[in-house]
């Protein structure tokens, strides 16, 4: 089947053929028009106009509410599916379908429910304003996309994609990704959940503390320390983990400042930085059934890839699951897959990536794909491919809508093995006994300094 394109590439069409070649031979772009962000774009980097035939609306400034309203709330009640699509129709529908998505059908019965699509993201005005100059300013690292960037700050690195050199596109596009608009800061109580062989599995759980350092609306470029964000995990569930912390530390430059994890066991009263807490390393707070560069569809340090742009197009993805936060373990995570009478699907721009293994470095996963929402920047399917070239891992991130925020950003995300049907999920659910209300809160810096959580530790 013949993939659809758009005619509106900014990088083919709107950038200057000008570029300056860094020290690893890639080509960036060397100007780029912030004006576009108040024209043709949104101020985030996304296609302001509708699709041809109104399926995708155009957006008209997202769905902003006090910040004082909650955090989860119920969206678009009243809507019915428009289009169920399952292995007997997936055909049909194979070029907006994910390759994980189609094999998730062609294994079992799963299916999805398609809504009518409404383009909520949003963010403060300073964030755009960030973004715009972010245009300008953002810069990667001198060997290469992969490693970071330096320049931007408060908003996508690179809202402006360089399509016409597709290996700069995919660094850019995996950056805005782990740069993507999620708040200042926040807590929560997320818990991961395990379904393996049928049964349900309560793998960790506790507060989990935000703080988004390149977000802080009183910062800027000169101010800003390199990281950006500072997460602080504190479990209470289950028995073996309760007590245990671990916080970090994610860069924005590898090469400048590396990502750090500090971790504080039970009974011991001693704060370790923990080296192998990255990349293909299993993830012992799933269970070992995902590695901790999964999360997310991807996190953390990019650099072990080599990331190329493929192309833009229409997709059905997890859109307004704002469901998913209000249901229950039990209801969402059915046996082989998570219900899909609760997650809700759109159709969206994405903007598709593909990462290679660079030669010399070594992941159990040779190729990723990933599939980012053009609104949100942030990845909303992906696959991960094994050396022999079979899929080994099927991402699906459950985007909702957050008009306190505001702004669109995960409820939670499902990494599935396809051979097993075996998958976690980690977002916020409705766990009795557990269940802390998620909040915007300004959380005190000194909450992500190693030194303090070791003073604060019980023996």
């Amino acid at each position: 089947m013949k993939r659809r394109k758009f005619g509106l590439f900014t990088g083919s069409s709107l950038l200057s053929v000008a570029a300056l070649r860094n020290a690893s031979g890639q080509v960036q772009s060397s100007t780029a028009d912030p004006n576009l962000l108040k024209t043709t774009l949104t101020p985030l980097g996304a296609e302001r106009a509708g699709n041809a035939d109104g399926s995708i609306p155009a957006w008209t400034g997202g769905m902003v509410a006090d910040p004082s309203s909650p955090v989860l709330i119920r969206v678009f009640q009243d809507e019915k599916p428009i289009l169920k699509i399952d292995a007997s129709n997936m055909d049909q529908y194979g070029d907006q379908l994910s390759d994980g998505v189609k094999l998730m059908m062609t294994n079992s019965d799963y299916y999805i429910n398609v809504y009518p699509t409404h383009r909520t993201a949003a963010a403060p005005q300073y964030v755009y304003d960030n973004t715009a100059k972010n245009v300008t300013r953002a810069k990667f690292s001198p060997n290469g996309g992969r490693f970071g960037f330096t320049g931007a700050f408060g908003g996508p690195p690179f809202p402006i994609i360089d399509t016409a050199h597709p290996d700069i596109a995919g660094p850019q596009l995996i950056w805005n990704h782990l740069t993507a608009w999620n708040g200042f800061c926040y807590q929560t109580f997320s818990p991961g959940f395990v379904m393996t062989e049928g049964s349900l599995v309560l793998s960790e759980g506790g507060k989990d503390l935000f703080r988004f350092p390149y977000y802080d609306p009183d910062g800027s470029p000169e101010t800003f320390d390199g990281y950006l964000s500072k997460t602080h995990l504190l479990f209470d569930a289950p028995g073996n983990f309760n007590g245990q912390e671990v916080l970090t530390w994610h860069s924005a430059n590898t090469e400048l400042n590396p990502d750090i994890t500090w971790t504080l066991l039970n009974g011991q009263g001693r704060v370790r930085k923990a080296p192998d807490e990255a990349y293909d390393t299993p993830n012992g707070y799933f269970n070992g059934s995902s590695n901790y560069d999964e999360s997310s569809g991807f996190y953390g340090d990019p650099h072990q890839y080599d990331w190329r742009f493929i192309e833009k197009k229409e997709m059905f993805i997890p859109y307004h699951c704002n469901n998913v936060n209000f249901s229950t373990a039990e209801a969402f995570m059915l046996p082989k897959y998570p219900n899909p009478e609760i997650a809700r699907w759109e159709k969206h721009r994405v903007w598709v990536i593909e990462a290679t293994i660079h030669p010399g470095i070594r992941n159990v996963l040779s190729r990723r794909k990933f599939y980012i929402d053009e609104d949100s920047w942030y990845i909303s399917l992906g696959e991960g491919y094994d050396n022999g070239g079979d899929i080994a891992s099927i991402y699906l991130q459950f985007l909702r809508v957050v008009p306190a925020q505001p702004g669109v950003s995960p409820a939670g995300f499902v990494n599935l093995h396809p051979l097993s049907n075996n998958y976690l999920f980690a977002g916020q659910l409705n766990v009795p006994g557990f269940s802390t209300p998620e909040r915007l809160d300004v959380i005190s810096e000194s909450q992500f300094d190693p030194q303090l959580m070791a003073a604060n530790a019980s023996f």
